[in-house]
């Protein structure tokens, strides 16, 4: 089973949210601050990490940028703020969702299971094989590797975290086809319920930064307005 970091300082939840991931069968680290956390992510190696913004020393969001500086794994914000400011922060700050405090067993187990998904994208959409050769795509400057899950922008590989590449995966596959929100909620962070616009729009503001030569006027992460995203060049 995949192996959690919990960077959470609140003795309570470290021991609710740990029972609750041992009980599905995960291996579980606990780190109190964001520097014990920061040491324990090289040493454990884990495959998710669940991180409070609350933290005592280096706080979430700066333990946020500096895993996402390092490694491509997921991020679940843990956070008992859940205004508008601090969620969309912590977003932009590069975690891949978030789960505000206090979070059932069921709900957080979920928002795990579906990260850890998008950590490993789908080889395609029906399941079918293409030939590696085929599954290089190349738009101008930017190449998109299927097969290796490997994007670049004028030869230089591009550091994505999951839900990044997850989302960079499903517009390209379909070029020029817009997708509001909702569709991408359910498609790339595989939430079933009525989801957060939030989590697209951040994840969109940090693609940009990677993939654009010029963020704010984007080529091929396009805004359709009152609609969604959509893929381009047309």
């Amino acid at each position: 089973m995949p192996r959690i970091l919990l960077i959470e300082d609140d003795p309570a939840i470290q021991r609710g949210v740990g029972i609750a991931l041992r009980r599905r069968g995960h291996e579980v680290a606990v780190a109190p601050t964001g520097e014990a956390g920061l040491a324990t992510l090289e040493d454990f190696r884990p495959d998710l990490v669940l991180l409070d913004l609350m933290l005592p020393g280096i706080n979430g969001l700066e333990v946020c940028r500096r895993i996402r500086e390092r490694h491509q794994l997921p991020i679940i914000i843990l956070t008992a703020r859940g205004d508008d400011i601090d969620i969309v922060v912590g977003l932009e700050a590069g975690a891949d969702d978030y789960v505000v405090k206090p979070a059932g067993g069921e709900v957080l187990g979920a928002r795990i299971k579906a990260a850890l998904r998008r950590a490993v994208p789908a080889d395609t959409e029906d399941g079918v094989e293409d030939s590696p050769a085929s599954r290089v795509d190349r738009y101008g400057e930017l190449t998109i590797d299927r097969a290796a899950l490997i994007v670049s922008r004028n030869g230089t590989e591009l550091a994505l975290a999951p839900s990044e590449l997850k989302l960079l995966l499903y517009l390209s596959a379909s070029a020029g086809c817009v997708y509001s929100r909702d569709i991408l909620l359910e498609r790339v962070w595989e939430c079933s319920f009525a989801g957060d616009a939030r989590l697209v729009d951040a994840c969109v503001l940090r693609l940009r930064g990677k993939v654009e030569n010029d963020p704010r006027h984007p080529r091929y992460v396009q805004t359709v307005r009152g609609f969604g995203y959509r893929f381009g060049p047309l």
